[in-house]
This record gives C-alpha cells, structure tokens and sequence, in this order.
C-alpha cells in the first residue's frame, strides 16, 4: 500500500512540476507578445471607438519594414474628450481621432496645449439627392436637411457656400451658425436633423448634407452626391476637417513621434485607408 502511495505522489509531484513549467512558459509567451522588444520604444495612441486599429496595424507593419525600433500600444475611448484628458494628464503619448475644428474647440474651452503633429485623412461630407441631379436644379424655398451637431452643422453651411447656394459672413471661420448666412439667394430652409438619420429622410427633402460612412451603409454610392467639395485639402471648406495625429505642444518635436507621422504617411499606410474605408475616409497627406 504504501508503495502505490509513494509512486502515486511521485506522479502527482511529476504533474504539478510540468503544469508549472508550462504555466512559466506561457507567461514568458505573453509577455513577449504583450511587452515591447529590448530596445523598442512604446507609444501609447488614443483611439475613440476601434474602427482606426486596421490603420494602425499597416502603420505598425510599416514601422518594423523600416526597423525603426517603435511599438505601437492602442487605448480606446468611448468619447473624444476623455481621450484629451488623458493626452492631458500623460496616461497616453498621442491621440488620433479628431480634426482640426475638434481640437480648437476642446483647447479653447479646456485650455489645453495640445499640437498637431500630423495629418491622418479626411471623411467627406457631401450634398446628396434623391430628386436631382445637380445643384442648379435646386427651386427657390426648397428644404435641406443638414446635420445638427455644432462642428458637422458648421461644416455643412460651408459645403453649401462652396457650392454657392448661400454666402457666409466669414468663409474662413471653423465653425459658422446658421445665423452667420448673409445671402440664402433661393431662400433655402436648412432644417437641422440627427446626422445617422439625413439618409432615412432624403427623399423628403430637395437634398442633404451627411457623412459618408452613412451614405455606405445604406447602400449609396459617394459618386451619387449632387455636390462633392473640391479636393484642395488646404481649402476652408477641407483644411479644419482633416484628422490629425496629436500631442502634447513640449512633446510635439519627439524623435519619435517624426518617425511614427513618416510611417504613416507612406503609400503602404494610404493604401490601407483607401481599401479599409472604401472612400469613407481618404488619405490627407503625400505619399
């Protein structure tokens, strides 16, 4: 009896010295996984959402091509104001998910010091109809729905002057009001919807203004929009749109950081949108 009790602990000791063993190497696999090479340098990137991470991984690729020794680490936000605060408060290295407009908003009203370190891409907001087929066909009194949230509303009066269907007091300004309209020669009624929603109510109006995200999802075609704003990304109705890689302004000169912007400003990277997005979205920069 005791024999088989020894053996039957010699077995035991045995198994738990192999679980142990495996359990060490699984921990070393992760953290070689999980951690960055020796040598590398880690930056952390605020996201808002996840929809940037495949963009990220051609980013990524291209930086080990190019043996440049940087680990990319993604965090998500639910919000792009947390993703500010925590640029702000040093829990993450850069953000990149907001646009010019956005960030001269939340600076202004936050008092951050904050600098674009570089251009991401653009999203398009065009002028879209299920009546017509160009903008001079357009009558006098007609409605248009045009999104309600203050940057994208802002945006859209500036798509429709590009368009020359109003006049703005200043055609430079980020984020112009309703109330900023100083000629509406047809007397145009803009009404102010939930932008997932112009799609859904297009027929009902004589056009719309909305995201292109939406106008794929339901099945449209970014070549049906009536009015597309002109490519020049240095323009007033472009330039306050384009997204950016941000950090904090005493980091903005990081050795680091340039090496990262010069990564993703790559064909690999831009082919990477323009597939991934399917003109959602386009590259804002040279390549």
């Amino acid at each position: 009896m005791s024999t088989r009790r020894t053996k039957a602990k010699r077995e035991l000791a045995a198994v738990s010295v192999v679980i142990l063993v495996v359990a060490v190497l699984m921990g070393v696999a992760y953290v070689k996984v999980n951690q960055p090479e020796r040598g590398q340098r880690e930056i952390s990137i605020g996201l808002v959402g996840d929809a940037d991470e495949e963009i990220w991984k051609a980013v990524q690729h291209e930086l080990d091509q190019r043996r440049a020794g940087i680990k990319i680490k993604l965090r998500s936000f639910q919000y792009g104001r947390y993703a500010n605060q925590a640029l702000a408060n040093r829990e993450i290295d850069l953000n990149a998910f907001q646009h010019y407009a956005f960030l001269e908003q939340e600076s202004k009203q936050h008092g951050y010091r904050f600098a674009a370190i570089g251009d991401t891409y653009i999203s398009p907001l065009n002028l879209y109809s299920k009546k017509y087929r160009s903008v001079d066909q357009i009558g006098h009194g007609e409605r248009l729905a045009i999104p309600s949230d203050p940057i994208d509303l802002g945006r859209s009066l500036k798509v429709l002057a590009s368009a020359g269907l109003i006049g703005l007091r200043d055609p430079k300004a980020t984020t112009p009001v309703p109330e900023d309209i100083v000629d509406n020669p047809r007397g145009l009624v803009l009404d102010q919807v939930d932008p997932p929603g112009i799609v859904k109510v297009l027929p009902d109006y004589a056009a719309g203004i909305t995201n292109t995200n939406f106008i794929l999802d339901a099945g449209m075609k970014i070549q049906d929009a009536i009015y597309q704003v002109p490519g020049d990304l240095k323009s007033p109705a472009n330039h306050p749109y384009v997204n950016i890689i941000v950090a904090r302004q005493a980091d903005k000169n990081d050795p680091a950081y340039k090496a990262l912007v010069s990564a993703y400003h790559s064909r690999y990277v831009a082919d990477a949108i323009n597939r991934y997005y399917r003109g959602a979205a386009v590259p804002a920069f040279s390549y």
